[in-house]
């Protein structure tokens, strides 16, 4: 096992519930549970009471009287959470409908309780359930119960103490204060004496039995104003501890307005829990707690957990404290120097000196330790011996160290996800695509081992210089790769054929060379590349009469009348052509010509050899 323990004063302190005892949320332990396997201070951690927790936060702890139960509150959602210590576990929760601000405990147990809420109402819970609900005229903000006669009584914003009588069942008439803001409400253990803390900086003393104001006390003054946030009184029924909102804590004797020692807290925030111990008081504030010598002011030893401090409540007769703070567990505390275990964790005295011997080295978790090198490379030499903090000046040596490191991880993220995609085989290169292509088709088809031609930097440039661009469309490319050419290369007898206007075009290019050869240009060109003529097809023997023989083929072709262009030539492979026409019907003569046919005496084909159906041989003459 390994509790963490701290030293104050030589004062030992253990943490044996909390965020420093390393216990782990649930969810984390759900995901991480087989990591945690080989981590050998958490599988021996102390984990005091199970599910010591809230979602968010707590606001209030309290043990009750006979020493058994724990009861707190928290957020969020706002619930209670009910602690058995017999069982060292959670015995139930039960969530409510607003935030809790405090609460009291009515019976010895948790059977009973009533809870000020942050609505205006006040909540009774019973050991079922829910019991009953009503409100105040003003909002709460502390809450004590009065056993002589039963009365719940609430502090509020206003000027007036509302009293609740449990045993009537009825609202009182309140107890009207001189100032408004009842921020903290007291009860003396001995004699019954009410004391109310206000804003403005008093203290009023009540006698119950004459309901009425008996003394004041004032602690603020016009240079240095404060509020009363914190009130406890001694069993002797002589000596009140007052907190304040500067982080002040002031005794006082009842029997004098003079104070008899005020001890400052060292933080300038409220006081928020006074208690008495035996021999020391016990005060706290959202960042320490602090035990100290009521008769001198001394300090005794001090605890300062990593998160703000809500409530702080002590088990009498007992080394321990419970906290309730801003976070999602709360913190247990044992202090064997005030006081034993209690006898439901009595195995705490036995274990602290075992886990003294074996307890590891001490870590400085607040230190970071660096070279003279690395301070004169943060330049930070002048600071050697100075009380700075080691990442402030880090930060203002490299102001974007964070944002490289959130860059450097997206990116490295963003690989990790690339590599499980499942990438397509094509190449991306800019130039020679083509080309590349074929060269990954025929390694991927004969599987070879060695370097590919892609990734070899000798050919490097060709896949990325265009002035290593294949053009297809080149007689040499074509003549290189047959079988690749698109277009059809030329017969003998074509070829042939040809000649005669090669020949012509040739001298007349000859010519324009000498000419140029004489004419001499002033700027000079970058002599650009001869044209290869691309051979046309021609007919040279047979032609009609109103076409020019010279015209390419398709020129003439587009020239002719569409009866002459019903069927369509295609080009094979071998060379051949092939041809595919459709049928059609002649059309019938123009109405032109058949009127001078009839003009012309000449019959109809349609009655030429039949029988006329008349007998009158004269018509026809």
């Amino acid at each position: 096992m390994v509790l963490r323990s701290t030293t104050a004063n030589d004062v030992r302190v253990y943490t044996v519930a909390g965020e420093g005892s390393r216990a782990l949320p649930s969810w984390l332990a759900r995901k991480n549970k087989k990591a945690l396997q080989g981590d050998h201070e958490y599988q021996t951690r102390v984990e005091l009471l199970q599910d010591f927790e809230f979602p968010e936060a707590a606001n209030r702890i309290k043990v009750s009287r006979d020493g058994n139960y724990a009861m707190a509150t928290g957020t969020y959602k706002p619930q209670i959470r009910v602690f058995q210590f017999a069982e060292m576990s959670l015995k139930f929760s039960r969530h409510t409908n607003s935030e809790n601000i405090t609460f009291e405990l009515l019976s010895d147990d948790w059977t009973k309780s009533v809870h000020l809420q942050s609505d205006r109402s006040l909540e009774f819970h019973s050991q079922s359930s829910f019991h009953y609900s009503t409100r105040i005229p003003k909002f709460g903000r502390d809450l004590k119960f009065y056993y002589p006669t039963a009365e719940t009584l609430i502090s509020g914003s206003g000027d007036e103490i509302y009293r609740l009588n449990l045993d009537q069942g009825r609202f009182l008439n309140p107890f009207k204060l001189d100032s408004f803001g009842g921020n903290c409400i007291d009860i003396n253990p001995a004699h019954q004496l009410l004391s109310f803390g206000m804003d403005n900086g008093t203290v009023e003393f009540w006698d119950p039995r004459y309901r009425a104001r008996i003394a004041l006390i004032n602690l603020s003054t016009a240079l240095e104003p404060c509020s009363i946030t914190s009130l406890a009184s001694k069993e002797d029924g002589l000596t009140i501890a007052v907190g304040s909102s500067t982080g002040y804590t002031t005794l006082y004797d009842l029997r004098s307005p003079t104070p008899l020692l005020s001890k400052d807290q060292g933080y300038s925030l409220p006081i928020n829990t006074i208690s008495f111990l035996q021999n020391h008081i016990l005060t706290s504030d959202p960042k320490i707690i602090k035990l100290w010598d009521p008769k001198t002011g001394d300090p005794y030893t001090s605890i300062e957990p990593p998160t703000n401090i809500n409530h702080v409540t002590h088990l009498p007769n007992s080394g321990m404290l419970f906290t309730a703070n801003e976070a999602t567990q709360m913190s247990a505390y044992y202090i064997p120097s005030i006081g034993p275990a209690p006898q439901w964790c009595s195995f705490l005295d036995s274990i602290t000196e075992e886990l003294e011997e074996s307890s590891l080295p001490s870590v400085y978790d607040n230190y970071k330790f660096v070279t003279r090198k690395e301070l004169a490379a943060l330049g930070l030499s002048d600071l050697i011996g100075t009380n700075r903090l080691y990442q402030k000046a880090k930060l203002i040596a490299n102001p974007f160290a964070y944002k490289e490191h959130r860059e450097a991880q997206i990116k490295k993220k963003i690989e990790k996800e690339r590599e499980s995609r499942i990438r397509s085989k094509k190449t991306s290169k800019r130039v020679n695509s083509a080309l590349a292509e074929r060269l990954l088709n025929n390694e991927e088809r004969k599987k070879t081992n060695g370097r590919s031609a892609l990734e070899d930097n000798r050919f490097k440039n060709v896949f990325e210089d265009p002035d290593f661009a294949i053009d297809e469309d080149t007689v040499e490319y074509q003549q290189l790769n047959p079988t690749r050419s698109k277009l059809r290369g030329l017969t003998n007898a074509e070829e042939s054929d040809a000649e005669p206007k090669y020949s012509q075009s040739s001298s007349s290019e000859s010519e324009s060379e000498s000419e140029s050869d004489h004419t001499t240009d002033p700027h000079p060109r970058k002599k650009s590349k001869p044209n290869k003529r691309k051979p046309e097809m021609t007919i040279v023997k047979e032609h009609k009469p109103n076409m020019t023989v010279d015209l390419p083929f398709a020129t003439r072709l587009a020239q002719l009348p569409l009866k002459d262009t019903k069927s369509i030539v295609k080009k094979t492979l071998g060379g051949g052509m092939e041809m595919t026409f459709s049928v059609e019907k002649k059309n019938r003569k123009d109405a032109k010509v058949q009127d001078a046919d009839k003009q012309m005496g000449k019959p109809n084909q349609r009655t030429i050899g039949r029988r006329s159906a008349s007998g009158n041989a004269m018509r026809k003459v």
